[in-house]
This record gives C-alpha cells, structure tokens and sequence, in this order.
C-alpha cells in the first residue's frame, strides 16, 4: 500500500487552478509580498541574480554615481576642474568624464582638481570608486566560486509498458565534463484532491524508484518509477493520469569534483505534460574508432513505444 509522508515543505494547501510548485529554472513558484528589505540581504541577491542583470545593474549604478558627482562639480563651480564653456551641456558632458576617470582611478592629466573643495570631493569620489570596485570583484569571484551544480534533465515525463507493470521516467545528464561522484535522486509526488470538506489539499509521496543512486554518470540516466502494489499511482487508470493535479519534484544530489563538496539541483514535472506510451531513444553511440559519443541533441528524442 503506497504510504503518504508528511509535508516536506510544499505546503498542504492547494486549488483547483494551482499552478505548478516549481518554474522550469527549478525555483519555487512563489510570489512574495509585504516582505520587509533588508540591506544585509543585497549580497545574496546580487550573487544568485542572472549574467545580465547584474552586469546592468553595475552599468547602471557607475553611470549614476558619475551623474551624480558630475552634477556636483557643476554645482560648485566647473572652473575648479576644467575652463568653463558657454554651454551647459558641454560643461556637464566634460565633468561627467572627470567624475569616470576619476572613480576609476585612471585619471589622463587633462582635467585635474585646482580648488580646494574639488580636491575634497574628487578624493572622496577615488576613495568610493575603489571600494565600488573591489565590491565589484567580490561579486564577480563570489558568482564564478558559488557551488552549483549543472544538471539537464529531459523536457518529457515519459508513461509506458516496463517489466510486468508500467512506469513513468525521465532522464538526465551532467551538463559539465567533470565527474559526478555518486549521483542520487529523490522524488517526491504531489498530489492535490478534493477533501470531503471540499478543499483542495496536497498528499505527499516519496517514490520508489528502479535505482536511487548510481556511483558516476558519464553518459545518462534514466530515473525509472515501476507502478506496483506500493505506489501511489497505482488507482489510477493511463488515460487518467494526465489528468491529474500532480507532479514531481526532483532533487539531485551528489559530490562535485571541482567544487570539491556536494552540490544539488531541483526540478520539477507537471503530469499534464505526461507522455503516455513513448520511450527515449539512445542519446549516445560509439564511433568507428569505438569512441563513446554522448549527443545533447538527443537527450529529449522520444517515439512512440509498442510493447
């Protein structure tokens, strides 16, 4: 008889049109509001944000502090860094560059500070660009050494004939060359229904799978969950599996070479995207020099199955 755990973290409260726990990046589908900021919160935010975006935010934070300070020597006097023209625009343009080299500390001779005052504000100005920068640096080392782990798992959850019963699976492979020190993996399926109070409540489920571990993972690897006796998917027929308010959510865990400590991933499959009565097809194949060829191309490659 399939045994049900308790809640591991997902909550128990569900919808009739609740979307799926997780995104596809593996993060939780949660939108946070009347949350209180916290500066000390910063780092952390700006250490797991996107490439891009944390590149626009460094653009756009050295532009606006060399507005800023450009504004400044505009304000006590642009005579103090440079000869005033008649036009505003030029005068701000010229001190805008003054402010950049200035924070970067480069500085090319032809403007310099000649008043006391401007002295005072463009060493303030060297002194914060060079704690801009070694923040900077920080951020960047801190994103490039973050531990994190680089799994591609298959876009289909897969349903078809396996043994003497059925099962579902998926696959996946290490996106990186490096090892993968004993892989293992935990399933867990949420399944909302309708109570008898008539609320929609989840009921959690560790899966059994064909093989929780393996020792390394060159090629890929096929997470298969057999639906026997013991498995909670075993009431329903396959045309209804499909549509079930279900899905799983998967974690990979295992030690990483180049990290030097264990690293995981999560991800998560709807069963509205269930494919019923396909298999994968071989995603890698040997060469005519008996080369072992793993191709990504094919991680996703499925057909139809007959038994």
């Amino acid at each position: 008889m399939p045994k049900k755990i308790k809640d591991p973290g997902l909550g128990e409260q569900s919808s009739e049109f609740a979307q799926s726990i997780m995104n596809s990046d593996g993060s939780f589908n949660v939108n946070r509001v009347n949350k209180r900021t916290n500066i000390l919160d910063t780092y952390h935010y700006l250490i797991n944000i996107t490439w891009t975006r944390f590149f626009l935010l460094a653009i756009v934070a050295f532009t606006a502090v060399n507005v800023l300070f450009a504004l400044i020597y505009l304000l006590i006097g642009v005579d103090q860094i440079m000869v005033p023209t008649n036009s505003v625009l030029e005068n701000f343009i010229t001190a805008l560059f003054f402010s950049a080299q200035t924070l970067t500390t480069l500085g090319y001779g032809y403007l310099a500070p000649n008043g006391m005052l401007s002295g005072f504000i463009s060493s303030f100005e060297a002194f914060l660009g060079l704690s801009m920068f070694a923040f900077l640096t920080g951020l960047i080392y801190g994103r490039f050494s973050k531990p994190k782990a680089s799994i591609r798992f298959s876009e289909n959850l897969i349903f078809r004939d396996f043994n003497t019963t059925k099962a579902i699976m998926f696959r996946l492979v290490n996106n990186r060359s490096n090892v993968m020190i004993k892989p293992k993996a935990t399933v867990t399926l949420a399944l909302s229904k309708l109570n008898n109070k008539n609320e929609y409540k989840r009921s959690f489920y560790n899966l059994k799978l064909e093989r929780e571990q393996i020792n390394y993972l060159p090629t890929t690897w096929t997470i298969v969950h057999e639906i026997d006796q013991d498995s909670p998917l075993i009431e329903y027929k396959n045309d209804e599996l499909n549509l079930l308010n279900a899905e799983l959510v998967v974690m990979i865990t295992y030690f990483d070479q180049s990290f030097n400590q264990e690293v995981h991933q999560i991800h998560a499959y709807n069963f509205k995207d269930l494919k019923l009565n396909y298999k994968f097809n071989p995603a890698f194949y040997y060469d005519k020099d008996g080369k072992l060829i793993l191709d990504f191309d094919k991680i996703d490659s499925i057909t139809p199955y007959k038994s």
